[in-house]
Parts: C-alpha cells; structure tokens; sequence
C-alpha cells in the first residue's frame, strides 16, 4: 500500500482532518507513530469502537506504529454524553474494565517487527500530577471561550442538565495525553470518530501552543449511519459488544448476516479487509442477485472471525445452516445452539406437550387449529424432522442436549422450546 490516506478515502474513512496534504506527506516520510483512545466506560467495547481499532490496523499495515490507549484516567472521568451528566464508576471497577479493554484491542495489533505496537495508559502520567501542576502547566493553554465552542460542551452548556466542571475538563486531559505522548513517544497523529472533533483538535493545539515547531494531526472517521436510519451497532436486543459474554458469535454474526442490501457495501468497504476488486465484486453480487446475500456472508464471516477466531465461527455457521434443515443440530455444542435459539422466539416449559399445542405457544401460528394446518399440509418440522401427524408428541429422547426443541414452519420460520422439568 502506497498511500494510505487514499485507502482511507476509498474506504469512506476519512470525515474530518486537520491538513490532508501534510498528513499524505507525514505517511510518505513515515513511518508515522500514531494513537487511538478507548476509555473504560463498560466491561466491553463495542461496534462504534470496532471502527476505530480496525482503522488502527490498517494504518498500522500500512508501516506505521500504533499506540493503543485505554484510558484507566479518562474513564474516570468520562466524556461529556449529549444529554446528561454520567455516572462516576469507582476507581477498582474502571482499573478491572482497563484489563479487559486492552486485551480486545491487543488482539488486533501487531507487537512484533518494526511497527511493534504499544498499549498505553493515561493513568501513568495523570495520578501523580498535582490539581496546582495541572492546572498552571497545562489548563492554562486552554481558552474557556474555545472550550465551551466544542459542540458536546455547547449542547449541554444548552440543557436542563449544564454540565459540571469534571466533565468540562475532559477535553483538557484528552488534550495532555497527546502531548504526553508526543513527547514519550513521537506520537504526531491522533485519530477518533467525529463526534470526538473537538476533543482531537484540543490535544493539537496544546502541542502547537507547548511545542511551536511540532507538526502533528487529527484524522475522524465519520459516524456510522444505516438506511433504515437506525443506529448502528444496536439490535432489538441492545448493544452488539465485542466480548462474547455480553454479545454471543451467533449473534454478533447473526447482525452482519442481516444487513440492509443498501448498508452492505458502506459496511465492506469501513470493516473488510478485502481488495477493492473482491469488494467490489461482492458489491456487484449484491447488486445482481441480493436473494443470495453474498456480501453479507463474507462480511459475517470475515468480522467473526476476526473478533472470535475462526473456530467460533464455524460453530455458529454450522448452526446457522443446521437450523434450517441444512445440518446436524444434534452435532451443535450447547452452547452455540443455546445462544442460536436465544435468536428467535421461544418458550420454556416444564413438561413434553403436543407439537400443535408448542406451534401456538411459540407463535409460529396464530391457534391451534392453524398448527393443525400446517401439519397437514406438510409444514411442520420438529429438529429438522417433518411432522407426521397432528397428533405427535415429543418424546424426551427428541431433547437436543437434554433440553431443547427446535420448530420450524416452512422453511424460514424458527421458533424453540427449552424443556426445564423433563
């Protein structure tokens, strides 16, 4: 790769930044050591944070060192939310959530080579200094009429709520970790989402004010937007999380393999790390037979097994395919087919009743009588199995793993049973 701010660009990649032609010029006469901050807020990162550690990935590829920062000072602190002041978490809960956070984003950086990644944390240079120290060596290069231009602490400056002074100085120890790192490290590129613009450009102006000769930049990566104007990395369920604790491999593939055809593309082309021809060639499948959802199986496969390794995936794709009669379901482990089932509707039960009676409960049809129905039309499948007659039964030994049932109506229509008293 020869110039990675056009990779960026083709990529859609590249929102805001603070001087595209020096930036190009930076890469050419690199490498460039760069940083990408993740504060401790949850037990987990997420989607919006995927972005930004696969963007560190790709420069990284491209002979450049990436610094990792997770935050264990900044989260406890917290940046300014849109609407409401947050919650402060206590300082052992935040030093638990710096560990798991560094050992998601670990996983995607290189440490070896020339361009050996880095994991930092702001706590190091930020629990020693002083509020006297602090406030005449750095929050004196901070202007309160610029601070409070910043949309995040204007919206709130705007609110019911206001915003207090804790949360008013973020931007301030945001802006310290770049030039710590500046000067540790080299570090001359900070990069973020969009909605962090303000925050980014206040670490370079500290180093220009403190350094006057530096040259150093801030690249945003915009925020993603889906078709059906939904906000992306949420399902019905909430969150779709990093850690498989939090957000099952069935499910995390589950969110890319449901993809609006009209996202698919922007998708491929922010979180892929195929070639633009193969890109583009999934982009002209979807275009030519959608029905086949080609580009969403790659992007499903490809991002869970990034996330998950590939052996989760080929759980979860044999018990995608199983579900619909294309497998085994009795060779699925327990807990793919738990989480699997957890995807679609389903009851639990303390005894073995009628197929036709567990249809209706399910909601895989209306009533009873419509079970019937489809039982005799040939509809009714119970593990992948046809159901011969209206009035069958499960038996225990039908039990997948001692507990589960799956139904199925036509071919596409899913529902479960989870047997606890048999």
């Amino acid at each position: 790769m020869t110039d990675i701010v056009d990779e960026l660009k083709w990529r859609g990649l590249i929102a805001l930044s603070t001087d595209e032609d020096a930036l190009r010029k930076a890469f050419a006469d690199g490498p460039v050591t760069f940083y990408c901050g993740f504060d401790p807020t949850a037990p987990s990162l997420h989607l919006g944070n995927l972005v930004q550690i696969l963007t560190l990935r790709r420069i990284q590829q491209a002979g450049n060192r990436p610094l990792g920062l997770v935050g264990g000072a900044t989260g406890l602190i917290g940046d300014p939310k849109p609407t409401a002041e947050r919650t402060l978490n206590d300082p052992e809960v935040v030093a638990g959530w710096v560990t798991r956070l560094r050992g998601q984003i670990e996983r995607f950086l290189d440490f070896d080579g020339p361009h050996a990644a880095l994991m930092v944390n702001n706590l190091d240079w930020t629990q020693g200094l002083s509020a006297i120290e602090f406030l005449r060596d750095v929050g004196k290069h901070f202007r309160v009429n610029k601070m409070i231009a910043k949309e995040a602490v204007s919206r709130r400056l705007n609110s019911d709520a206001g915003i207090s002074y804790t949360e008013f100085s973020y931007q301030i120890l945001q802006g310290m970790d770049f030039l710590e790192l500046y000067r540790r490290y080299g570090c001359t590129l900070q990069t973020g989402g969009s909605d962090q613009w303000g925050n980014l450009t206040a670490g370079a102006d500290l180093i220009h004010k403190v350094e006057p000769h530096a040259s150093v930049h801030a690249l945003a990566t915009p925020l993603i937007t889906k078709a059906d104007g939904t906000k992306f990395g949420k399902t019905e369920s909430g969150t779709v999380w990093l850690d498989p604790e939090l957000t099952t491999p069935y499910a995390f593939y589950q969110f890319w393999l449901n993809a609006d055809d009209r996202d698919v593309s922007n998708f491929l082309r922010i979180f892929s790390f195929r070639s633009h021809e193969e890109i583009e060639e999934l982009e002209r499948q979807t275009e030519e037979r959608p029905q086949a959802r080609a580009a969403q199986r790659a992007l499903a496969e490809e991002l869970t097994t990034l996330v998950h390794g590939a052996d989760q995936t080929a759980a979860v794709v044999a018990a995608s395919k199983a579900l619909f009669g294309q497998g085994e379901l009795a060779e699925l482990d327990e807990r793919t087919l738990a989480a699997a089932l957890s995807e679609v509707p389903h009851i639990r039960v303390a005894t073995l009743g009628p197929v036709v009676d567990l249809f209706a409960e399910t909601g895989l049809v209306a009533s009873k009588s419509a079970a019937r129905r489809t039982v005799k039309e040939g509809g009714a499948y119970l593990n992948n199995v046809k159901v011969a007659g209206e009035d069958a039964v499960p038996a225990e030994e039908d039990l997948i793993h001692g507990r589960w049932l799956v139904l199925r109506r036509g071919k596409r229509n899913l529902a479960a049973v989870e047997v606890t008293g048999a």
